[in-house]
């Protein structure tokens, strides 16, 4: 690229997140350089193939540090996905009014603010993407008159965002009017968040509120959307109470498998509870451009509505997803011990603990664990009961513990496991 920009120390970062790194981009648009705080999650440098979603922050002079601390947050406990997050800086010489300034009888960008709509069109986004690993889902923030302003990347047909999270926004002449219609004839799939509080002003507020009225009526499929309204907070604390969950929305398919999701939409199901896995983890990617294993979590939670609705033979594909996910790891071989186990062929249940127990560990699977229930199993077929035969002589039964498989069972539908 011919941009010319300077990567300056920084001394200050957020836990989970590699340092903050500021860069001067030189802006043909602008006619200026512009000052950009770029954060990388902290495995960014450790996974040199992953890919991340982008935010774009608005106001990156105060939005970056509420937002880092949210993500940081929820991808501890792996709940929010890592992101590539680029705040601009708009905090010096009134320079968002300048931004963000409108024609009074239009409601339009105008004149500066039509070159700063292009600077991020045109050359902020194809820089970060040219020079940093992004997926595809691009979120842009803003607070009132930059989070108005944001919206006017839905007025393009082809909106250049997935997700717009607007946290009181300033509506121009008009706005709460057209962008209802905006988004009720999306061709894609779009996130939108917008949020209110009784301390902003109070005729922002009931546009704000009007806007949302007029939405709720709209019934595009393609549209996720959601409106808050914080009582007793204030124009500038709305931003704290907006940010957890705007990106919990944006990002709700990626989180793990909850405890109302299992009840609700998992459990109930009659079959298909792996077909259900698996399509779960292709919307993530479908949606977001994130490609990541499927958490053990997850497995543990269709294990889990499997045996308790007692469709024990799901347990095979459960097993030959594992060792797709995790090829090194017990856990395909702890599925098929419990299939056989919970099937009450005991000896094939044993056959398969031990030969996880030959496995890499994961997660609370241990060979400790492994070696103890095929101990256990053994004892149901250890002693050998005796039998009369035709002419009286003592027959001992006989189980054998890894020979053939009764004609009766159903195969094991991975080759490699026999």
């Amino acid at each position: 690229m011919k941009h010319l920009f300077i990567v300056l120390l920084v001394f200050f970062s957020v836990s989970g997140y590699s340092q903050i790194k500021i860069i001067h981009f030189d802006s043909g648009k602008l006619q200026e350089k512009r000052e950009l705080y770029v954060s990388l999650p902290a495995s960014y440098e450790k996974n040199p193939t992953k890919r991340y979603p982008l935010l774009i922050l608005m106001d990156g002079d105060y939005l970056l540090n509420p937002f880092l601390g949210t993500l940081n947050y929820g991808a501890h406990w792996d709940d929010l996905p890592e992101v590539i997050v680029v705040g601009i800086s708009q905090g010096q010489n009134n320079q968002r009014s300048i931004d963000c300034g409108l024609d009074e009888v239009t409601g339009m960008p105008d004149g500066k603010s039509v070159d700063f709509f292009d600077f991020i069109s045109l050359e902020l986004l194809p820089f970060i993407q040219h020079d940093y690993r992004t997926t595809n889902f691009k979120i842009i923030a803003g607070h009132d008159i930059t989070a108005a302003f944001s919206n006017f990347f839905l007025y393009k047909e082809n909106p250049l965002f997935n997700a717009y999270i607007c946290l009181s926004p300033e509506l121009p002449v008009n706005m709460e009017n057209d962008m209802p219609d905006i988004l009720d004839s999306i061709k894609q799939p779009i996130f939108y968040y917008l949020s209110s509080a009784d301390g902003d002003d109070k005729k922002m507020q009931e546009r704000i509120k009007n806007f949302d009225t007029k939405i709720q009526t709209k019934k595009n499929p393609n549209l996720n959307y959601k409106f808050e309204n914080f009582n007793d907070v204030s124009h500038f604390s709305l931003v704290l109470h907006s940010i957890p969950t705007a990106l919990y929305q944006i990002f709700a398919a990626a989180q793990p498998i909850s405890v109302l999701e299992y009840d609700t939409k998992i459990v109930t199901l009659k079959e298909g509870y792996v077909d259900y896995l698996k399509n779960k983890y292709d919307i993530i990617e479908n949606s977001f451009g994130i490609k990541n294993p499927i958490r053990i979590t997850d497995f543990k939670a269709i294990e889990a509505a499997i045996i308790e609705n007692k469709d024990y033979n799901e347990l095979d594909a459960l097993a030959i997803l594992a060792d797709k996910s995790y090829p090194k790891s017990m856990l395909g071989d702890y599925e098929l011990a419990t299939m056989f186990e919970k099937k009450g062929d005991n000896p094939r249940a044993v056959r398969y603990y031990m030969s996880g127990f030959n496995k890499e560990e994961i997660a609370d699977l241990t060979k400790d664990m492994m070696f103890a229930k095929a101990e256990e199993l053994k004892k149901t077929f250890a002693k050998k009961p005796k039998i009369k035969g035709k002419v009286g002589q003592d027959v001992e039964a006989k189980q054998e513990v890894i020979e053939e498989t009764p004609a009766s069972e159903t195969p094991v539908s991975d080759e490699k496991k026999q």
